[in-house]
This record gives structure tokens, C-alpha cells and sequence, in this order.
């Protein structure tokens, strides 16, 4: 099979779900800026638990969920996991308008967006391996930047897309629209995303476990050093999408429809840098090779995004506060998708166990943030809370140090190839 229209095919119904999972997973942000927290009377600390138990629940059934679809395949792991999510999401609304109680309600909501974190947990891993399956190597990170993209443009048009819909239909209503729709992106992911004659053609699916053992990946530098890198950039990345609508609404004091659109902007730079990043990362492999291209962009990515949200605590003007944190992102979105291609390809036969080791490194980090960033505010205020990110983040930087991509070699794609 040649490179044409059929090796990119599934990259569209790929982004579609990715843009719905992440709007599902922030439409709870927004309900609890807007309802929760001001009108059921859940503390922001309580409310930072429920957006946590997503994460936690994410996090540790991540790898699980890579082997999964290493096995099976990751037709069966996206399918189940749109289904089961869009249920999920309807039910997060049912809950708020059934159970009365701020503490019962606390308890419903902490256990179904628990559910709701372990059957979202095969997105990337199985994203980023059918990409990997599908998409030829030179143009492997111009593909998951726009797939991750779509994970971004979710988070950035949920607080106006989302707010629009409790303003319409209740925030009850709002969590059974997107659920719907979520099942409805399922039946299609089905029906054309079908994934078992690409799944007999991955040259990588493990036929022997004895000489493709996944434990081996604990044992890489390279995988522990990209897993340390991306928790300090998913720590960056879940305070923004958790607490920078806070901060311009209440910290900031800015307007609803203010608030609003200074939490978009940053998010759609983030959106934007994704394939750029992708194209860049492409290009310099072309260029340095597989050795020195890749890691230039993360690199850099992950210095920018410190840099950006230093200067936007430390700027007192909302609009340059937006500058700065919208940088932030646009370096942080640029370097995501390489974090993805390089994972796929240290992983083999395991691509998804590794992309899910990443993950998990990655949503630990995710996890601490918005716990760590309001108790941190609480107590020396939200200039040390956000500049702890920042330095995080610039820490994580140095792991690429230890990533030789120079040992890596090209994954053969069945679109690179005629079979």
C-alpha cells in the first residue's frame, strides 16, 4: 500500500475524538467555575479533587490500557472507551440534578469522574500507535500534532462552547448533550475506524511475549528520562486547563465574558503550535537527523512555556498576562506531539505500553497540579503558586539530555510500503 489519502484516513476520526474526550474531561472545570462551586457550595480545594480523581484513576490504568490495545487493538480500545465516556458524561449531569447535599454530591461526582478516568485512559496511546501503524515515518509528528491539536482546540472552545450550553439547556442538560454526542463520535469510530486488517499488518504486533516482554521499557533510560520530561510539562499543561479560568475570574476579578475569552486565547495558541511543532519536528529530522532534530523542539518548547508563565505572574496588565501565558502554551503545544512520536518509536511491539508509561509520568504530574497549585496559593499566594509550575517545567527540560534518539530506528509503516 502506497502513501495516498487511505494511510491518513483515520487521522481525522482521531482528532474528532481526541477534541471530544478533552472537552468532556474540562466541561467540568467550567461547571464548576460556574455552578458548583459559587451555587452547590464545593470548596475549591473539594472541587480540585473531583478534577484529580479523573486524573488518578487515568493515570494508573494507563499502561493496563496500552497493553490492552497492543493486544486487541486499538479499534476495540477507542470504541469501548467513546462509549463507555459518553454514558459517563450524561450520567456526571444526571448526578448534579438528582442528589441533593453538597456532601453526597462531592462523593457521586469524585466516583463517576473516577469511571470516568479509567475508560478515557487508551486515547493517547492508541491514537499515537495507530498514527504510528498508518501514517508514514517522515510525517509521523505532523500527525499526532494535528491529532493532539484537536486535544487542545477541545480544552479551548470548552469554557464558551460548554458555558453556552448550561446557559441554554442547565448544567444537567449540558453534560447529557455532550455525552450523546461523544456516543454518537463512537458508532462512527466503529463503524470506519475499523482497525483489524491494520492491526494483521503492524509489522510490531507482538507474536512472541517471551522476547517482547513491555517490562523491558522500565528498565531504558530513554523511557524513564521522556516519562520524567512530560510529567513536568503535563504539570504545566493541568494548571492552565484547571486554573487559569480561576484566576482571571476571581484571582484577576476580570468579567464572566472577560475571563471567558482570556482563558480561550492562550488555549488556542496552544492549539495552533501543535502541527507547527510537528512540521518542525519533521523537518529537522529530515535535516539532523533521527540523533539531534527531535529533541531541539521540546527542548525549546518546554523553556518557552517556563518562561511565558514566569512573565505572566509577574505581569500585572490582564492583556499582557494573555501574551505571556499564551506563549507559555504555544511552546508547550509545540513540543507535545514530538514527546509522542519518539515514545511510539522506543516502544516496538509495546508502542502503546510506552506511549502509556509517558502518559502515566505525564498525568502524575497532571494530577499534583490542581492540588498542589491552590494549596500553594492559599498559603504564600497564587504568584508562588503559578511560578512553582514554571520551575517545574524548566526542570523537566534537562531529562532530554538523556534521550539518544541516535539508538532509535525508523518503525516500518505499512503506508511506507507496498504490501
Amino acid at each position: 500500500m502506497k502513501e495516498g489519502r487511505s494511510s491518513w484516513r483515520v487521522v481525522p476520526i482521531l482528532a474528532a475524538i481526541v477534541f471530544l474526550s478533552h472537552f468532556n474531561r474540562i466541561s467540568m472545570t467550567v461547571a464548576g467555575d460556574t455552578k458548583l462551586m459559587p451555587e452547590f457550595g464545593i470548596s475549591p480545594v473539594r472541587m480540585g479533587w473531583v478534577y484529580s480523581a479523573f486524573i488518578l484513576v487515568y493515570t494508573i490504568a494507563m499502561v493496563p490500557a496500552g497493553l490492552f490495545a497492543d493486544r486487541f487493538g486499538t479499534w476495540l480500545a477507542l470504541g469501548i472507551m467513546l462509549v463507555g465516556t459518553g454514558v459517563l458524561e450524561a450520567l456526571t449531569g444526571l448526578t448534579t440534578g438528582i442528589i441533593p447535599g453538597t456532601a453526597a454530591l462531592w462523593i457521586a461526582l469524585l466516583l463517576v469522574r473516577a469511571m470516568m478516568g479509567l475508560l478515557t485512559s487508551p486515547l493517547h496511546p492508541s491514537s499515537a500507535r495507530t498514527i504510528s501503524t498508518w501514517v508514514p515515518a517522515p510525517r509521523q509528528n505532523l500527525a499526532n500534532g494535528l491529532v493532539t491539536a484537536a486535544a487542545g482546540l477541545g480544552v479551548a472552545l470548552t469554557f464558551t462552547l460548554f458555558g453556552t450550553l448550561i446557559a441554554r439547556v442547565g448544567m444537567s442538560g449540558a453534560f447529557v448533550v455532550a455525552g450523546l454526542s461523544t456516543v454518537g463520535v463512537g458508532a462512527v469510530w466503529l463503524l470506519f475506524g475499523g482497525d483489524s486488517a491494520q492491526h494483521r499488518r503492524d509489522p510490531r504486533r507482538v507474536v512472541n511475549p517471551e522476547t517482547s516482554r513491555w517490562t523491558t521499557l522500565l528498565k531504558d533510560r530513554r523511557v524513564r528520562a521522556i516519562t520524567l520530561a512530560y510529567g513536568a510539562m503535563d504539570y504545566v499543561q493541568y494548571l492552565f486547563f484547571y486554573w487559569m479560568h480561576y484566576y482571571f475570574g476571581t484571582v484577576l476579578t476580570l468579567d464572566s465574558d472577560k475571563a471567558n475569552l482570556y482563558s480561550t486565547i492562550p488555549l488556542l495558541a496552544f492549539t495552533a503550535a501543535m502541527p507547527i511543532g510537528g512540521l518542525v519536528g519533521d523537518r529537522l529530522t529530515r535535516v539532523l537527523g533521527p540523533g539531534r532534530g527531535p529533541p531541539i523542539v521540546p527542548a525549546l518548547g518546554m523553556l518557552l512555556g517556563a518562561a511565558g508563565l514566569a512573565a505572566g505572574v509577574a505581569a500585572e496588565d490582564p492583556v499582557l498576562v494573555v501574551i505571556c501565558f499564551s506563549a507559555a502554551l504555544f511552546g508547550i503545544g509545540a513540543a507535545e506531539p514530538v514527546f509522542w512520536t519518539v515514545a511510539v518509536n522506543l516502544g516496538g511491539p509495546n508502542a502503546a505500553a510506552a506511549a502509556g508509561i509517558m502518559n502515566t509520568g505525564g498525568n502524575l504530574g497532571g494530577f499534583l497540579a490542581p492540588i498542589i497549585t491552590p494549596w500553594l496559593s492559599s498559603v504564600f499566594g497564587w504568584g508562588v503558586g503559578l511560578s512553582f509550575g514554571a520551575l517545574v517545567c524548566l526542570t523537566g527540560t534537562i531529562c532530554w539530555r538523556w534521550i539518544r534518539l541516535g539508538q532509535l530506528e525508523a518503525t516500518p509503516s505499512p503506508a511506507s510500503a507496498e504490501v
